[in-house]
């Protein structure tokens, strides 16, 4: 058998698209993802290395920073299958995706398998024949200067992880973490918490007319106005109020009504004639957006699909991965040759010449990273894929992101959307009103696109508001005047949208990390979800507290930016790396991240580190937040009471902190008494959870608790079922064969039985251990015992279908900790957001490919002992 051309890229679908190009004349093959990488734990240590000081940490800063690569043990077998497959090859084409992380893929893998064949770089920022066939005539060498860039990255978040974070364990809580840019990040997030809290509502009022032509004989011509002026002072509106204590700013030229005064004026002016005093109509041009680049693609699923970050971006690697959209990690607006004869020659099909412009449209892109700019976000080849045809082939969820693209992309080279704005402003005696018209003379792009819209039809039409045709000095009639209260608002908080939004304002993060970014801060419980709005925790805002007492210089914000800039600068092999790493960890005229960290270790205090003040009571009682070991808690210095998960900070004031602490003082209505103690039985919150509870609290023997199960709504538990409760452990009889005793109870890892020492978890979905028999729990004692503790078998969920490459049967399964897909050989849970019954195949593909290139993914039926994590962004 002849050999011939092996193409590694990194991920199956990749892989499975190409090949569909390509033809028998070439071997595809996947890496998935990195196939080597600083190690995870300690058992990935070489042994010769485990006794070194710097080997935990994976860099030895004393030899020039050299970091430590090792082959996580799940990538072993692909990596001899690639080796295997280079055996038979005649020249090695390393595709991987074309930005730093996927070049320093590429190097890796040469760096790793060692070729004894040619080897060359391809890249193409879209994956069609003819990008492809581009590539092959136009290979090139691996990019050093942007491995080097990659790998000076992933160097300093592990550093910045590995050192700062068992500080966060050592003096606030366990399993806390910091990050270069995760850190900055909570930041912005507490920052704006921190506004809010500070925030003080003021009321304002003003009045809304309506008003109609004396010689209207239909009354289609009535209008709306408001109040702007009164006495020649401008009627105030939020903006003129001071946030912090909602007094109105001093400024003799604004007048501020209160409700009595907007009642009497009302009364007054509707004994007056309304006179236009001035028409103005102006025309106005609107240019349409440039074309997606990364951030701007999250922003705007956010806001029109209610796509995550994360989503957004796993549902575009389809899009690219299946040849339907280019490279998707871009800050370039740029459109080549060939996208731009796409789009105009589509524009004059479906639109009509008028649509296009004499021109193509240039976009100036902000992008000083050359290398790694190559183009916007658009559809690929050159001809648009139906948006119809993505839709039948990839599902609904990729065809609306697609859809998105494409009417962009189409949008950016039609014609402005142009019309007329008219202004009217009516007197009536010494008050001044305004209404505002606009009409649209010429769509232009807006046929197509408008963004925060998914109809641009419907849209076009709400943003027509037609005004009666007036000429000054015409007199009108008063249908009605309104009096209207106003209450000015916080500042909003951030959306993942405007978060990544202000993370690209300030230079922070790149387009390959943003969706990342907001992912660690929603996993690593720093923030929550509140509809679309990210709340930070109050845990975020001691640890945000803390660093930026200690370690202010790296959660600061022009410090971290700066960083990202020199970044680019190694990328474009304008910088040296070592000298960056050196400045980043000892420093250069201002303290390097190990003073820092030493430091923090001797000026930290943890009581001040968790301590976050509320204020202090009519009685002198400082009432403070605490971070504890198992999340916050409220103090007075003499009773404690737990804070609810989800309640925002901003929300939890003086007032409601001592009704809080008085409520857990109280001791809670009893359910009832039992009946052969007497004693009382009290249903309870802790901070594991609700509980049941036998007699009171505070006496010499501790009463006894037992937790509600994980299926038990506390307001469902009457006293019947307390006693139940109350009842576990519950003696079900003897073992026909050993004669001893079989209990049903409830642990740590949930309801079990047991017999002398032999024990099994109980099925919930089968059983409960209020009312188990004793013959189901011999049919249970008398099946086979898993490995370690004993556990339920997974529930089937659904059946997916077959993986599009490998073929393996996909599954959702209900398993101990959450829904999660496998396919026989991998698991990956199923993110937080994400509901069982709408997982398509390839979010399961998606999914599996993540938890395979993180390196950390046990085989099924196995598991694994986890750590506190050193987070690195």
């Amino acid at each position: 058998m002849s050999s011939k051309p092996l193409i590694i890229v990194e991920s199956p679908t990749k892989a499975k698209t190409i090949t569909k190009f390509l033809g028998k004349d070439y071997t595809v093959r996947a890496s998935n993802g990195h196939i080597r990488d600083l190690p995870n734990s300690a058992s990935e240590i070489p042994a010769k290395l485990k006794k070194e000081n710097w080997a935990k940490l994976g860099v030895n800063i004393a030899c020039d920073f050299q970091p430590l690569y090792v082959i996580p043990k799940n990538k072993k077998e692909n990596v001899k299958a690639l080796k295997d497959a280079i055996a038979k090859a005649e020249l090695l084409y390393l595709a991987t995706d074309e930005d730093r992380e996927g070049e320093s893929i590429s190097w890796h893998l040469l760096d790793t398998l060692k070729p004894h064949v040619p080897t060359k770089r391809l890249v193409f920022h879209e994956i069609t024949k003819e990008a492809i066939e581009q590539a092959l005539n136009n290979p090139r060498e691996i990019d050093l200067n942007l491995v080097r860039a990659q790998e000076t990255r992933r160097i300093v978040d592990r550093l910045f992880g590995y050192e700062v974070s068992p500080l966060l364990w050592k003096k606030m809580a366990p399993r806390l973490s910091a990050g270069r840019v995760q850190s900055v990040a909570v930041r912005l997030l507490v920052e704006r918490e921190r506004e809010r809290i500070r925030f003080r509502q003021a009321s304002y009022w003003d009045l809304k007319a309506v008003f109609q032509k004396l010689s209207s004989q239909t009354g289609n011509d009535q209008f709306e106005a408001e109040l702007v002026q009164l006495q020649g002072k401008r009627i105030a509106s939020g903006k003129d109020f001071d946030p912090e204590n909602g007094n109105l700013r001093a400024d003799e030229k604004v007048a501020a009504l209160n409700e009595e005064q907007a009642k009497a004026l009302t009364q007054r002016l509707m004994e007056a004639a309304p006179v236009v005093s001035s028409v103005e109509e102006k025309p106005y041009s609107t240019t349409p957006p440039s074309p997606f680049v990364t951030s701007t693609l999250q922003q705007e699923a956010n806001r029109k699909l209610r796509y995550s970050a994360k989503r957004t971006m796993a549902v575009a690697q389809q899009l690219y991965e299946n040849g339907f959209i280019t490279y998707m990690r871009t800050d370039s607006t740029t459109l080549s040759e060939e996208a731009l004869h796409a789009a105009r020659s589509l524009i004059r099909r479906d639109f009509g010449e008028e649509y296009l412009p004499a021109k193509p449209r240039q976009y100036a892109t902000k992008v000083k990273n050359a290398q790694e700019a190559h183009e916007a976000i658009r559809p690929a080849g050159e001809s648009f894929t139906p948006i119809d045809a993505v839709k039948q082939q990839m599902g609904e969820e990729a065809g609306r992101l697609y859809e998105m693209i494409w009417k962009r992309t189409v949008a950016s080279q039609m014609q402005n959307a142009r019309g007329k704005h008219i202004v009217v402003q009516i007197n009536i005696d010494d008050a001044l009103f305004r209404a505002s018209g606009k009409t649209i003379e010429f769509p232009g792009f807006l046929r197509a696109y408008v963004e925060g819209s998914d109809d641009p039809e419907s849209e076009l039409a709400d943003r027509e508001k037609i005004l009666p045709h007036l000429v000054e000095n015409e007199t009108l009639k008063t249908l009605q005047l309104e009096p209207l209260e106003h209450q000015t608002q916080p500042a909003p908080r951030y959306t993942e949208g405007s978060l990544i939004r202000e993370l690209e304002r300030r230079g922070i993060g790149r387009p390959s990390t943003w969706a990342a970014i907001v992912e660690l801060v929603l996993s690593r419980q720093y923030a929550f979800k509140k509809g679309t709005a990210l709340v930070p925790t109050f845990t975020a805002m001691a640890v945000v507290g803390m660093l930026e007492k200690h370690f202010s210089s790296l959660v600061d914000y022009d410090f971290t930016a700066r960083l990202e800039d020199y970044l680019d600068a190694i990328s474009r092999g304008e910088a040296e790396n070592l000298k960056y790493l050196h400045d980043f960890y000892f420093g250069d005229g201002y303290p390097g991240l190990r003073a820092l960290v030493e430091q923090g270790e001797s000026s930290v205090d943890p009581r001040e580190a968790c301590r976050i003040p509320l204020g202090r009571t009519g009685d002198n009682q400082d009432i403070e937040i605490r971070i504890g070991r198992y999340g916050p808690f409220l103090t007075d210095g003499t009773q404690r009471a737990s804070i609810p998960d989800e309640l925002a900070p901003d929300e939890l004031t003086l007032e409601e902190a001592q009704k809080m602490l008085l409520n857990a003082s109280r001791e809670p209505e009893s359910l009832g008494t039992h009946p052969e103690t007497g004693e009382p039985v009290f249903l309870k919150i802790g901070p594991y959870g609700p509980y049941v509870q036998l007699g009171q609290s505070g006496g010499q023997e501790k009463p006894k608790m037992v937790s509600l199960l994980s299926k038990m709504a506390p307001e469902s538990v009457d006293l019947e079922c307390a006693l139940k409760l109350l009842s576990l452990p519950r003696s079900l009889g003897e073992h026909p064969e050993t004669q001893k005793k079989v209990v049903a109870a409830v642990g740590r890892f949930g309801p079990y039985i047991k017999c002398d020492k032999d024990t099994r978890s109980i099925p919930q979905d089968r059983f409960s251990p209020l009312d188990i028999t004793l013959e189901q729990a011999l049919e249970l004692l008398n099946e086979p015992k898993g490995k370690g503790r004993a556990r339920m078998k997974p529930a089937l969920l659904r059946e997916l279908g077959s993986h599009p490459v490998s073929g393996a049967a996909l599954q959702i399964l209900s398993g101990r900790y959450g829904p999660y897909v496998s396919d026989g050989t991998l698991n990956a849970s199923l993110g937080k957001n994400m509901d069982p019954n709408t997982v398509t195949v390839e979010d399961a593909v998606q999914l599996l490919e993540a938890r395979a290139e993180r390196g950390d993914a046990p085989k099924k039926g196995r598991r694994r002992r986890t750590k506190a994590p050193a987070a690195e962004d």
